[in-house]
Formats: C-alpha cells, sequence, structure tokens
C-alpha cells in the first residue's frame, strides 16, 4: 500500500496541473507504481494469488488508460512512455 507522500510523488512527474489526479497520465503514473510495489511482493510471496489477481486487473486497467491516452493525445502517451520507461 502506498502512502500519501509516495502517492503524491508518482503523480507529479505526470500531473497536467498542480491539483491533477484524474487525468489519465496520473492514473498510470500511480497504477504503474502500484504494479511496482505490489510485483516486489509477489516475489517474496509467491502463493498470494489474492494480490496476484489484483496486480492483474491494475495491469489491465493502465493498459485501457494508456489506449485511450493513444487514441486521444498520441504526443502525451509518448511522453509519458518514454518517461515512465515502459515501452518503446
Amino acid at each position: 500500500m502506498l502512502s500519501k507522500r509516495q502517492k503524491s510523488n508518482a503523480m507529479s512527474a505526470a500531473r497536467r496541473h498542480d491539483t491533477d489526479t484524474g487525468s489519465p497520465e496520473a492514473q498510470v503514473a500511480l497504477l504503474t507504481k502500484k504494479i511496482a510495489e505490489l510485483s516486489a511482493h509477489l516475489k517474496k510471496n509467491t502463493k498470494d494469488f489474492h494480490s496476484r489477481r489484483g496486480l492483474l486487473q491494475m495491469v489491465a486497467d493502465r493498459r485501457k488508460h494508456l489506449r485511450y491516452l493513444e487514441r486521444k493525445d498520441v504526443k502525451a502517451y509518448d511522453a509519458l512512455i518514454k518517461k515512465l520507461g515502459l515501452k518503446k
């Protein structure tokens, strides 16, 4: 679970403005941080299948946000992918 400070740090790099929490960029940044933390947890606890299901849901949600962003604004999509180091 992420603390408030970790959440704000994760979203601060991808925000559109200071109070932005709902844009696709901010959501993807937050989901990426959560996915990384949960992946580390699952490496230690390989039989935690409930958390694994949550991880798969987060990955699917992030993928949906990225697809939406790619359809709406390709430049913002490319910048976000590069900034978070996801692919390409």
